[in-house]
């Protein structure tokens, strides 16, 4: 395929992000720098910040602008954020039933005004707990109602004997209205989730995929999850439903998927474990063993589960690793490169310490193994760990078979992950942490203007001289050219790093 032709595939892609979080927003546009290809999102002062709501009406203007662009040839849409105005506020009263499917309704005017275009959306089954903020916060289920909440949501359902009387004492401790708002956001958005579902066996949507977000093997979702399930696996027509752990990655990874799409390439996935017996370890927020997410992450970025001569191999370091079983890990991924293989680590090392991460993350980096890997991810869960990491890989594959590959978007979209996942959450993030603890502060979830604003000062010193560090490791003929680092969601859960960096000369 000459370069020319390969241009003239090429579509932009309208994505709707769940968020404004770098993993939400920035991070997939820079997937398509990746591959280039254009992907465009709505203005971010639509997409709300953390408590405040996107503008939900406004996604909608903007996906009826986009749905006469004759450039636009997949759209990638975030359910919450068009049904509620975002990840978080899914979680909480608002927006009714009604409403929601009244903004939904925008993707069937794009799917008939752009019959040809690939149309996918992604939602989330929502986790058990709302979203923690400080006591005295005027928020819903503020703490300590949102702990109570918690973990009443972690019992079975039904109750077990032996549960009963904790249930009984958590309900006692909550408000009642504040109880039953709960259910019934629950329950809002079950029947959004089934709704979405209908509108893939309708042919509205060409793929949907629903993340459980953030909950384990029991409690008040199991019914729900099982209840979707069911009723995806009645479809008849194209791709079932996806319904797995995870939330965040899932925008990424559909993305990737469009852009492979594009590339008409299925990329063929490798999957290898660090120690024996990987597949099965569970992500205490997660309903199933990690094999399940990383199967359907697979799927979903467009590629094949494979046993032998991959594309890319996906090389997930798990908890329990010895130190041998790290060495002959290592070993494989260089092993793999040498032959031209696309490798992807994935670091779920976390689950052990940070200090189990940090090690073979600086590992990697002074070894040189870091600047032949093809993508990297080491942050919150396994889903959204190998979520992201094969999302960089596939679009980097995609890249090359179209000619389009941007090899300097690539180089700072790994290092970014190194400064984020690795730097920031092993290193600057306890630093801050202990900095707030020291001065009283015992609550990180929601700092005040004032202490954020310190808080980010000191996070932009710490990182600026680690940023600097990696990338004499990771690329040595390149410089930061440009760097801007920000606390998004005035909390030290999250970094954003905006880097611009350029080679020597």
């Amino acid at each position: 395929m000459n370069v020319l032709h390969a241009l003239s595939l090429l579509a932009a892609i309208a994505f709707v992000p769940l968020d404004d979080r770098p993993v939400s927003a920035q991070l997939p546009v820079l997937l398509g720098r990746i591959a280039g290809v254009t992907v465009t999102t709505p203005p971010r002062s639509k997409l709300g910040n953390y408590l405040q709501p996107g503008d939900a009406d406004g996604i909608v203007d903007w996906l009826t602008a986009r749905s006469n662009d004759p450039n636009a040839g997949a759209y990638v849409v975030s359910s919450d954020m068009l049904a509620y105005g975002g990840l978080v506020a899914s979680r909480v009263p608002g927006p009714s039933y009604a409403d929601a499917l009244q903004r939904l309704a925008i993707l069937q005017t794009v799917r008939h005004r752009r019959p040809d275009a690939w149309i996918v959306a992604f939602g989330t089954v929502m986790r058990l707990a709302p979203t923690g903020v400080p006591a005295g916060t005027p928020y819903f289920a503020a703490y300590p109602e949102w702990q109570a909440l918690q973990k009443y949501a972690n019992l079975h359902d039904p109750l077990l004997p032996s549960e009963e009387a904790t249930a009984a004492v958590l309900r006692a401790s909550l408000n009642p209205a504040t109880f039953d708002a709960y259910l019934a956001t629950r329950l809002r958005n079950l029947d959004v989730d089934r709704h979405l579902i209908a509108m893939r066996a309708s042919g509205t949507l060409d793929r949907l995929a629903l993340g459980q977000d953030d909950a384990g093997p029991v409690g008040l979702h199991v019914a729900e999850v099982g209840l979707l399930q069911r009723e995806a696996a009645a479809i008849a027509i194209g791709p079932v439903p996806a319904i797995e752990p995870g939330a965040d990655e899932l925008g990424m990874a559909l993305l990737a998927g469009a852009i492979a799409r594009d590339a008409r390439w299925t990329p063929r996935v490798q999957v290898r474990y660090s120690r024996p017996g990987g597949d099965a370890f569970v992500d205490p927020l997660e309903f199933a063993p990690i094999s399940v997410a990383i199967d359907g992450l697979i799927a979903l970025c467009g590629g094949r589960l494979v046993d032998s001569d991959p594309d890319i191999v996906l090389a997930v370091r798990v908890p329990q690793t010895s130190g041998a079983q790290d060495d002959a890990f290592a070993s494989a991924m260089l092993a793999d490169s040498a032959s031209g293989r696309s490798v992807a680590l994935a670091d779920l090392g976390f689950f052990d310490s940070y200090a189990s991460q940090a090690g073979f993350a600086n590992r990697v980096l002074t070894s040189g193994l870091a600047a032949r890997l093809d993508a990297y991810a080491s942050w919150n869960t396994n889903a959204n760990t190998v979520g992201t990491a094969l999302a960089e890989a596939v679009a980097a594959g995609s890249g090359r078979r179209m000619h389009t590959y941007d090899s300097l978007a690539h180089r700072t979209f790994t290092f970014m992950r190194f400064v984020d996942d690795y730097a920031y959450h092993d290193d600057v993030r306890p630093q801050l942490n202990a900095w707030l603890d020291q001065r009283g502060i015992a609550d990180h979830t929601l700092l005040t203007p004032a202490d954020a604003a310190l808080v980010a000062s000191r996070n932009r010193a710490l990182l600026w001289n680690r940023a600097a560090a990696i990338l004499e490791q990771l690329d040595p003929g390149y410089h930061i050219a440009a760097i801007d680092i920000s606390l998004p969601w005035r909390r030290t859960f999250e970094t954003e790093v905006d880097v611009g960096i350029a080679p020597n000369l």
